[in-house]
């Protein structure tokens, strides 16, 4: 059954919503944010651990976040994923309050080529357990059709690794999650990638029913946490953002989706 998961994004040590689209790692660059919290980041920490939200994940987009990701996961020991810049000199400091490290850049190199050694080394040091392959992808279209491509770097580069059954049949091996952030519609407010939904369904249908899958990216209204349910047949997990009343958005309470949490 497809669950609310609770984020919380850091950017520049406050708790933001950007358009992901619009994060660069140029320092002049000055990203599209849709929201700053005047909240701290324990805030978040602590309300969703009062509410029972689990899976929440804290993200540090660029520098200068580490006190406030500290802070969060700190609020609410063991309760808080964590990943931005996460690598094997220091996956296992952050897991000293997280309950798991979310990893992405760090399994590429500069040219965006997948390196499994790395991945295999930090399964090696954490456990597969505690750890969140972050798949987040753009979409790409061109003579074979429509396809995911994984993107890092705050998804500017696109890499030579590419969302399919083979994909995840391999990283499985190494990890029980995966995060999926759709970066052409993350913060926009204007729907999901039903595609790609019902395709994270058909890519991981026939894994193990312990992997879990949570999807960000455009959701707009309480009522897509039924919708997320329906196309990926409750496999796939739903995380909103700038949509979100703590978040400051005006479609979708932060209630109504811990009543969906509860009543299913």
């Amino acid at each position: 059954m497809t669950r609310f998961v609770g984020c919380i994004d850091l950017h520049n040590g406050q708790v933001k919503q950007i358009v992901g689209g619009t994060l660069t790692d140029k320092a002049d660059d000055t990203p599209r944010t849709n929201f700053v919290s005047q909240h701290s980041s324990s805030h978040y920490a602590q309300l969703y651990h009062d509410n029972k939200v689990t899976g929440c994940h804290v993200i540090k987009l660029g520098p200068n976040n580490d006190d406030a990701a500290l802070q969060a996961l700190k609020q609410a020991p063991n309760f808080l994923q964590v990943g931005g810049g996460i690598n094997d000199t220091n996956c296992l400091q952050w897991l000293e309050y997280a309950s798991k490290i979310i990893v992405t850049s760090w399994l590429f190199d500069k040219r965006g080529v997948f390196q499994l050694d790395n991945l295999v080394k930090l399964a090696q040091m954490c456990g597969k357990d505690r750890i969140v392959i972050d798949l987040s992808c753009r979409k790409k279209i061109d003579e074979q059709g429509t396809r995911w491509i994984v993107a890092m770097n705050r998804w500017q580069t696109l890499t030579d690794l590419e969302l399919n059954e083979e994909t995840f049949k391999s990283l499985c091996e190494y990890s029980n999650e995966f995060l999926i952030h759709a970066a052409d519609v993350e913060g926009l407010c204007r729907g999901i990638d039903e595609e790609l939904v019902t395709k994270l369904y058909e890519w991981t249908k026939n894994l193990p029913s312990q992997i879990k899958i949570v999807y960000a990216g455009g959701a707009k209204s309480a009522s897509d946490l039924d919708l997320v349910d329906k196309l990926s047949h409750g496999k796939v997990d739903l995380t909103y953002g700038s949509a979100l009343d703590i978040f400051g958005g005006s479609l979708v309470k932060f209630n109504d989706c811990c009543n969906w949490n509860e009543s299913h």
